[in-house]
């Protein structure tokens, strides 16, 4: 069953692992990483019950969701696309290959903060975008094409963050992690640090996948063809493909001895899957990661280092670790090294997200609005939204100030978290009303949607409360 779920582990790597993390360590140490593990914890759980309506009926969770109410249709479409439209991943991927290629330009301000900055990033992050249509557009079968991408980078990448973390992290590092992750409860200092609300809740929607993406692990296991989205059929490329009949709608099993005996084995294979393709590497490169940037940023006694400080702005702190690593043994080859892992985790993501929000966007729409429509396949409304996402991220790359790749990163994360708080109230609704019998919900399943939607929810009325109030009431 391995493939679903490594996918969603990619969409996570450029996210929370390789950059908002290790930025908020650099900012702040370990005192928020307790929060950090009960995220990706709490976002294994709740995609297992996005998992368990998909296995059971072969539909997506978005189409669970408009069973519901019709209405949730547009609205979990404008969920969709509106918190990814911002093409952070592909500019942080052009901001590091242009230090790759051109080196940094130091900006020093009347404050006397560094800026390094990066030349032609607005046209390598529209030729990135673009590679990355042209990638998805190319493939037969576009669930394998992103599964063998996926699984070959995913599996790189965290063979060379092993290695770089067993070159670099100290014990005392660790003590830190463990000692931050057991103190519950504990806060940033908002002003020392110059961490928000706002990007605090973006940091927990993104360690994982985050927000919609989440909702497109039930696409993954529909075109992968597990349990009931056997019955569905899968999106394929309409230059390089054959078209395949795919129904709109799913099917429910009769609750037989022999039918619950492959649902039983089906569950199981699924949990198991998940916990080791997408929990597992997850926290395994959360925790590498920022392992890594603190020890290189701060000493063994928990100081930042002299001079650490001025990596303090946008992405410089990416630049600052590979700066830290050139001055370490084989820094000759660690620094370019990581940053080409960078560029690489990044697209990975990239590519991840373009195909997801491309896949949920056309299955709702297929399924609500063009069902009668032989003309409009799922495939045809695929490539529709691909491209057209490229054109939206290239319009925004073209607003002057709009291509921070932190910036519309955090902008993105802050999005999907509030996302997260309402869809974790709606799917504890669809799994709790409509699967019944053995198929049904159980109640500490019940409890873990809870605990989601209160986690989420309690970080996204403090990001509303702190940082969006303030503003709106000037």
């Amino acid at each position: 069953m391995v493939g679903p779920s490594i996918m969603l582990a990619g969409l996570a790597l450029g996210s929370g692992e390789f950059i908002i993390w290790p930025h908020i360590v650099y900012k702040s140490g370990f005192v928020f990483f307790w929060a950090c593990m009960l995220g990706v914890i709490t976002q294994f759980l709740m995609n297992m019950e996005i998992e368990r309506w998909t296995l059971a009926t072969g539909e997506s969770a978005t189409t669970g969701f408009c069973r519901l109410n019709r209405h949730w249709a547009w609205i979990m479409l404008a969920l969709t696309i509106v918190p990814f439209a911002w093409p952070g991943w592909a500019t942080g991927a052009a901001n590091i290959l242009s230090w790759l290629i051109y080196g940094p330009v130091e900006i020093t301000a009347a404050d006397g903060s560094v800026t390094y900055s990066a030349r032609h990033v607005r046209p390598l992050a529209i030729g990135g975008l673009l590679l990355v249509g042209i990638v998805l557009t190319a493939g037969p079968v576009v669930y394998n094409t992103v599964e063998r991408i996926q699984t070959y980078l995913v599996g790189l990448i965290l063979i060379l963050v092993i290695i770089l973390a067993l070159a670099v992290v100290r014990g005392d590092a660790v003590s830190a992690m463990l000692r931050g992750t057991m103190n519950l409860g504990g806060m940033p200092d908002m002003d020392a640090s110059g961490l928000t609300f706002m990007g605090l809740l973006g940091a927990l929607a993104f360690a994982g996948a985050g927000g919609a993406m989440n909702l497109g692990q039930s696409n993954f296991i529909k075109d992968k063809g597990y349990g009931m989205g056997c019955y569905i059929g899968r999106i394929t490329s309409p230059i390089t493909g054959q078209q395949e009949a795919t129904a709109d709608f799913g099917f429910r099993f009769p609750q037989n001895d022999a039918n619950l005996s492959r649902w039983k084995q089906w569950w199981r294979a699924a949990n198991i899957e998940h916990f080791f393709s997408f929990l597992l590497t997850c926290v395994v490169c959360l925790c590498l990661m920022s392992l890594i940037s603190y020890s290189l940023f701060y000493d063994e006694f928990g100081h930042l280092r002299q001079g650490m400080e001025r990596f303090g702005e946008k992405m410089n702190f990416v630049w600052g670790q590979a700066t830290v690593l050139s001055g370490r043994p084989a820094g000759t080859f660690m620094k370019p090294g990581f940053l080409i892992m960078g560029v690489a985790v990044l697209m990975t993501t990239e590519l991840g997200i373009m195909d997801a929000v491309a896949r949920i966007c056309a299955d709702i729409v297929k399924v609500n609005y063009l069902h009668a429509n032989e003309r409009w396949s799922l495939s045809r409304l695929y490539f529709c939204f691909l491209w057209g996402e490229i054109l939206l991220g290239i319009m925004i790359l073209l607003v002057p100030n709009l291509d921070e790749p932190l910036l519309l990163i955090k902008v993105s994360a802050a999005m999907n978290g509030a996302v997260m708080f309402l869809y974790s109230m709606i799917l504890l609704k669809l799994n709790s009303r409509l699967l019944t019998g053995a198929l049904a919900i159980s109640p500490i399943r019940k409890l873990t949607l809870v605990w989601s939607t209160l986690f989420f929810g309690f970080f996204t009325l403090a990001a509303f409360r702190y940082g969006i109030l303030p503003v709106l009431t000037g």
